[in-house]
């Protein structure tokens, strides 16, 4: 591949000194489902070239819907080796290190999250959501986080807020709730990716109603939509970098 070429336009953009900044930071995102497949896609095109993948699931017939790797040819594969597999292609320099692991209490300390430069959240649980939280923003990283992507379809509703301001979250409020019920904290302010729109589930069959507090409920969601969540995520690490690299 040529190098230039590829990194063209990106560079014409941002200049050669943002570019060369995000070939070296270190981002971790955990999960790489419908909001982080298509994250982990913006941050490598647009120069990202040392990219960790955490998620435990392998890709099933449902992921296809909405999921960058899903495809009929990769059902059954584990999500974080096609999602990598899909980046080399675009990208054979970055280093895509698939780690097929949960993460929650027991494992977290595994991740080396003090090691990283950016730390960012797709993650469904809620309670796992809530404890990356807390150790993320307890590490040097940028940390970025995404709320529930699900129930949506007006693209023009995505937007960005700090995490107490985000509203007509159903995830956000939960997880404020969790924090305030349990008296812990998030060690400092930081940005999520949210919707305000949320949808009742038209379609009855397969939804599973579980406990919030426990397990992400099932709930429909569409492409469009996730990509949006996806890509602006990867973006708030772009424009980080940018604007760090030219103050």
């Amino acid at each position: 591949m040529n190098e230039n070429a590829f990194s063209n336009r990106t560079e014409r953009l941002l200049g050669a000194d943002v570019l060369e900044r995000l070939h070296g930071v270190r981002v971790i995102l955990f999960g790489a489902g419908g909001v982080g497949s298509w994250c982990a896609e913006g941050l490598v095109r647009s120069g990202v070239r040392h990219l960790t993948l955490v998620d435990a699931d392998r890709i099933s017939e449902s992921n296809v819907n909405r999921q960058l790797m899903a495809t009929r040819r990769t059902v059954g594969q584990v999500k974080v080796e096609a999602l990598r597999d899909r980046l080399l292609e675009i990208d054979p320099e970055a280093e895509i290190v698939p780690v097929q692991r949960v993460f929650d209490a027991e494992t977290a300390e595994s991740f080396g999250l003090d090691s990283y430069d950016y730390i960012l959240d797709a993650i469904d649980s809620l309670k796992d959501k809530g404890e990356l939280i807390l150790r993320a923003t307890r590490t040097p990283a940028v940390f970025f986080s995404s709320m529930g992507a699900a129930l949506k379809v007006d693209p023009t509703q995505v937007r960005v807020a700090e995490f107490w301001n985000v509203r007509g979250c159903p995830l956000g409020a939960a997880l404020r709730k969790k924090f305030k019920q349990n008296h812990t904290w998030p060690g400092h302010k930081f940005r999520c990716v949210y919707d305000e729109e949320v949808l009742p589930n038209r379609g009855g069959e397969g939804v599973v109603e579980t406990d919030l507090f426990d397990k992400a409920q099932i709930n429909g969601s569409l492409a469009h939509i996730t990509a949006i969540f996806g890509m602006t995520l990867a973006g708030l690490v772009i424009e980080d970098v940018y604007n760090k690299t030219i103050a």
